[in-house]
């Protein structure tokens, strides 16, 4: 009789009832409710429970009672210490411009034979539509002391073949000092001489660097080591002076110096002997008018190879190690909005001489040159910024990077505006007066007037 009793219970429990499904659901849930701290302990890894008694044994373990889903405590944070720290890649940022250009709009006096190689690759005849510069930059802190930089121009000009891509920059920076005043620059970078060649063409005003200051290093660039220093509230000052549209240079140090090839850019040490330069630059506050000052220089030995070339004779080099050196001065005004910017250098360089035996020596040789810029910036124009300019730029000196360092007299004026649609879109038109000596045999003088237009694509 009691085996038939049980039974009966046996039978009454597994029959699917309303009471049994509701026991059954308060079951799972305590379940669910015991385990969730111990699968969430296997996921944190054994982190330090918040609390670290335990209720007595002789103590009954309470009964478990239904929590809502919406009521779950939710899981458990760790201290902001004890978060894993940020890969260096997710500090890595991205962005760049795109330069596209024009040159065949109509002009007064047009030279179809009116050529710059070092400067703007799209004057002469059968040009047309080009893109002057495309460059994306991937910068970054990688950590703490060490932030990266890398850019490569995706329009560059090799021989004939336009569109290249090409290595500008690559270098590491490490700071020696946690408030970032002191570090140094490894890699191929800019050479910290004058302040037109360390601006970047983003932000230049005029179309392309002047003879003068940048036929002394071709892309401004070269690979070396640097020291810069600048107080914490002059490197703000870099950054102020740029993200307000005032034209700066950026951050290159109030000092800097340093060794490099000398070869310039994307080029191979020739000779074992580096180029040192040196820098030192200061913005300050004249009034309510921002000025900087700069002095610097640089000396080295380069090494050059005559060759024949479109029909040239062959150039006899005096020496392969030639004296390479220049001293700069600069000085800007920035626009506030009345501006005025200008730079003169003087040195010894690789050149060829003129006449008819000198004409066919490269010698280290004696040069000059500089430029002055004159601008005003308009805010608020049609609801745009507005700067127009006029600079005026003077070189008698060789080209060294050029086949035979050719000897150049360039004089030249050019006069435009540039619109900043917005941080977008920035649209210049410029009217350049040229008279220049070519870079192509027989180096004769070319003159002639080109108007150009150039949009400006930032992001």
């Amino acid at each position: 009789m009691r085996a038939f009793a049980l039974c009966w219970q046996f039978r009454a429990v597994m029959t699917p009832t309303a009471s049994f499904r509701a026991a059954l659901q308060v079951l799972l849930s305590g379940s669910a409710l015991l385990l969730a701290p111990l699968a969430h302990a296997q996921q944190d890894e054994a982190a330090p429970s918040s609390s670290t008694e335990t209720p007595p044994a002789s103590e009954p373990t309470p009964t478990p009672t239904p929590v809502p889903e919406a009521a779950m405590p939710e899981p458990e944070t760790k201290p902001e210490a004890e978060k894993k720290e940020q890969a260096w890649y997710d500090r890595i940022r991205i962005r760049g411009y795109t330069q596209f250009r024009y040159n065949r709009l109509p002009s007064f006096r047009v030279n179809d034979e009116l050529v710059n190689d070092q400067g703007d690759r799209f004057l002469g005849k059968n040009t047309g539509f080009g893109i002057r510069r495309a460059r994306l930059v991937l910068f970054g802190d990688v950590s703490d002391r060490v932030s990266i930089y890398l850019q490569p121009d995706f329009a560059s000009v090799i021989g004939d073949q336009y569109n290249v891509t090409i290595m500008r920059d690559w270098y590491a920076d490490i700071f020696l000092d946690a408030k970032k005043e002191f570090r140094l620059r490894v890699g191929q970078s800019k050479v910290p001489f004058g302040f037109e060649n360390l601006q970047s063409s983003q932000n230049r005003v005029p179309l392309d660097r002047n003879d003068g200051i940048n036929s002394g290093l071709k892309d401004e660039r070269d690979l070396g080591v640097f020291f810069y220093w600048a107080p914490d509230e002059i490197r703000k000052r870099f950054k102020f002076l740029v993200d307000n549209n005032l034209k700066g240079s950026g951050d290159y140090g109030v000092v800097g110096f340093g060794v490099f090839n000398g070869q310039t850019a994307n080029r191979a040490e020739r000779n074992d002997t580096p180029h040192g330069v040196v820098r030192v630059t200061w913005p300050f506050l004249f009034g309510s008018q921002y000025v900087e000052a700069g002095v610097g220089g640089y000396y080295g030995r380069f090494d050059l190879t005559a060759s024949p070339r479109d029909g040239a004779p062959y150039a006899l080099a005096r020496g392969s190690n030639m004296v390479d050196a220049r001293a700069i001065v600069s000085l800007v005004i920035y626009p506030q909005p009345l501006g005025f910017q200008a730079e003169f250098n003087l040195g010894r360089g690789p050149s060829l001489g003129e006449g008819p035996v000198d004409g066919l020596l490269i010698d280290s040789r004696q040069l000059r040159g500089g430029y002055a810029q004159l601008m005003y910036k308009l805010d608020g124009v049609l609801g745009v910024s507005l700067i127009p300019y006029i600079r005026g730029t003077l070189y008698d000196g060789g080209k060294k990077f050029e086949t035979n360092a050719p000897l150049y007299d360039v004089r030249e004026m050019e006069m435009g505006a540039e619109w900043q649609l917005n941080k977008v879109l920035e649209l210049t038109g410029t009217y350049l007066i040229s008279d220049r000596t070519s870079s192509r045999y027989p180096y004769i003088q070319q003159q002639g007037h080109v108007t150009r237009v150039q949009l400006q694509v930032n992001y």
